[in-house]
């Protein structure tokens, strides 16, 4: 199969979100090796979060790059949505899941976002049944703005805000996790009609 330019985009995003991930579980201090920490105006960042930043924000631009490139050139195909989903997953809650057991995050965040995308997957496989799409609603693009960036800056120390004490990271995680659940309430509501002629024929 040929895969048109917006599909190697999300292959190279799926081969970097493992790269990351690979890189936070490998226990390299038991391997001898030592990650450096820089020590910034009284803030600590350690290269390893430093090095997954940038994987994790060229990941982040990777995805909106390629939903562009899809939608204006009309190529939209159904193996870079599914490639396109699994590389989110990979690259969002993969990274949620390490931090909150590096204890950077509260464990709550991953459980609330990986529960609310395994509704919404089943909500839209169930309406996907019907034949019916719906699309994703502008609550669920700005979570995933504000999470891309809370992430971001947390893997980088939270710089330049930490020097002023302003926690912006997690107040964009938070508000991502809380506009998670709000949209995928609507997501549920918007799909209702078709899970209950499902529910009714079963």
């Amino acid at each position: 199969m040929k895969m048109n330019l917006p599909n190697k985009i999300t292959i190279i995003r799926i081969i970097l979100a493992i790269i990351m991930i690979i890189i936070l579980l490998i226990p390299w201090y038991d391997l001898g090796i030592k990650f450096t920490t820089f020590y910034i105006n009284g803030v600590t960042v350690n290269l390893k979060y430093i090095i997954t930043g940038v994987i994790f924000l060229i990941g982040s631009i990777s995805d909106f790059i390629d939903g562009y490139i899809a939608r204006s050139r009309n190529i939209v195909t159904d193996f870079g949505k599914v490639a396109d989903a699994i590389a989110d997953k990979i690259l969002v809650n993969g990274l949620l899941i390490i931090l909150a057991y590096d204890r950077l995050i509260p464990v709550l965040i991953p459980v609330v976002i990986i529960t609310r995308d395994i509704i919404v997957d089943s909500c839209k496989m169930l309406s996907g049944s019907k034949g019916k799409v719906v699309a994703a609603s502008k609550l669920g693009k700005l979570k995933t703005i504000c999470m891309m960036v809370g992430v971001t800056l947390l893997l980088f120390g939270n710089i330049p805000f930490a020097f002023v004490s302003i926690p912006l990271d997690m107040i964009l995680i938070l508000i991502a996790t809380i506009l998670s659940v709000i949209s995928g309430c609507q997501y549920f509501y918007n799909t209702k009609p078709y899970l209950l002629s499902t529910a009714e024929k079963s």
